[in-house]
Formats: C-alpha cells, structure tokens, sequence
C-alpha cells in the first residue's frame, strides 16, 4: 500500500478513513477500493469501534473511480467499484461521510451508502454514466433511488446535472449543510453522538433500516435482534440512566 492509499486510523470507538489523493481529485484506483475494503472488514471486526467517518484531502471529496481504468480487466470494472460499495453500505459501525468539496461520479454512491453525509455549502456534485457510456451497476442504482427518489435518480443519471448543495440537501443526499469552518466539528460531535449510544440497539436499527429501505428485510433477524435489546444489560443500564438523570454507559451486551 502507497503513501496515497486511503488510510485507516482508530480512535475510541470511532474508525476513520481518509482519502489521500488531492492532486488528483481523490479519485479511486483499483488498488484504493481494495484498501477501501480491507479497511472496511478490519473496522467491522472491531466489536467496540461503532462509528466509521469518510473524509478527504484537498479540495475535492472525491472524483469517482479512475476513468483509465474503465475498458480494461473485468475485475477493474465498474462491477468491482460496486462491490465495494456494497461492502462499504454493509459495514458494520454507523457511516459518516464528511463532504468538504465536489463529489462526483461513483464517489456519489460511496456517499449514499454512508448513513450520515454532512456537506458544506461549497459542495457539488454530478452523475456522468451516460455522459461516458457507462452503464451504471445495479447496487448504485438502487441506493439512488431508495435514498433519493426515483425522480431524482433518473434526473441524475439521464442527464448528468451538476447540483449544488442546496439542492443536494432538498433531495436528500445531504443529511445537513454547515458552514466550511464547522465541518469537523460537526462531523466530530455527531460521532461523539453515535458512539455513545447503545450498541445492540444502534447496530441492530442501523441493519434492518437499510434492509427496509431496499425491500429486503429478514424478518426472523429483527425479531432475533430486537428479544437481544431487551434482554440486554444495556436496556437495563439506558432505562436507570433516564431515571437516574445520569449519561448511560453501555457495553454491548
């Protein structure tokens, strides 16, 4: 792994991720999703680490997958790009993508599949499949319109708009918009927010809120992670902690 690679570091319970490449928009090299997917399962097999942040370098947050790629060696493809943000839409801890500059092609999706997307005014983005006659893969396709609206994906997709933050947070892709200077702070206050909450229950929600959203929901394992929340020492400890007007202290069990 080059000195550029999307990094990893840890802190508490939350995980970072951070994309490297300014000079080049920060876009994704074959080698970058598979340091993006390495990250992510050393993170999802850190029970105690339960918020995973994306951040970037420079100006941009990311300029997609690198277009000299594409054409090339199938497993370089798009349909690789796909599965690693499936991988990413998957992980286990709460996602926050911190958007401090332009996002743009399947760097948009990598941001859908983050829980959290905290923009700043400055922000943009746009969808050039079609532009490029890219044939966009079906996770994408799905998290465009589960989290977006179909109106919304196929303005996006058939007609590689460029849209700004305004109207990036009116259609959803936005969770917030806060100022340039507050983006960190903001970004490390809510994972401060998240970390703190109960682990079975936040996990669990996180899960099977994603599998609503996408038609896919196990029934049999939301019923199996909702009799754990309530026989666990942390409903316990959250339900004395309200009584008491204290802040909890969870363990995950």
């Amino acid at each position: 792994m080059d000195d550029t690679s999307p990094s990893l570091t840890i802190e508490d319970r939350v995980a970072t991720i951070t994309l490297r490449r300014p000079k080049v928009a920060n876009r994704l090299s074959p080698a970058d999703l598979i340091a993006l997917r390495d990250h992510v399962a050393a993170v999802n097999a850190m029970p105690d680490v339960l918020v995973l942040r994306f951040v970037a370098e420079g100006k941009y947050f990311c300029s997609g997958y690198d277009i000299g790629s594409l054409g090339g060696k199938a497993e370089e493809g798009a349909a690789n790009f796909g599965d690693v943000i499936d991988v990413i839409e998957a992980a286990r801890p709460v996602t926050i993508a911190a958007i401090q500059g332009g996002v743009y092609g399947g760097a948009t999706d990598l941001c859908l599949a983050c829980d959290f997307r905290v923009g700043v005014p400055g922000c943009d983005m746009f969808m050039p499949a079609a532009r490029l006659g890219l044939h966009f893969y079906r996770g994408g396709m799905e998290r465009y319109v589960s989290r977006l609206g179909l109106n919304a994906a196929k303005r996006l997709f058939l007609t590689a708009d460029r849209i700004e933050a305004d109207e990036m947070l009116r259609i959803g892709f936005l969770t917030e918009v806060v100022p340039a200077d507050a983006l960190a702070t903001r970004v490390a206050a809510l994972s401060t927010q998240l970390a703190g909450m109960a682990p079975i229950a936040l996990i669990g929600m996180k899960r099977h809120l994603n599998d609503i959203a996408c038609g896919r929901l196990d029934a049999d394992a939301l019923q199996h992670d909702i009799h754990r929340s309530e026989s666990s020492e942390d409903l316990r400890e959250g339900a004395a902690a309200w009584k008491e007007k204290r802040t909890p202290a969870f363990r995950g069990r």
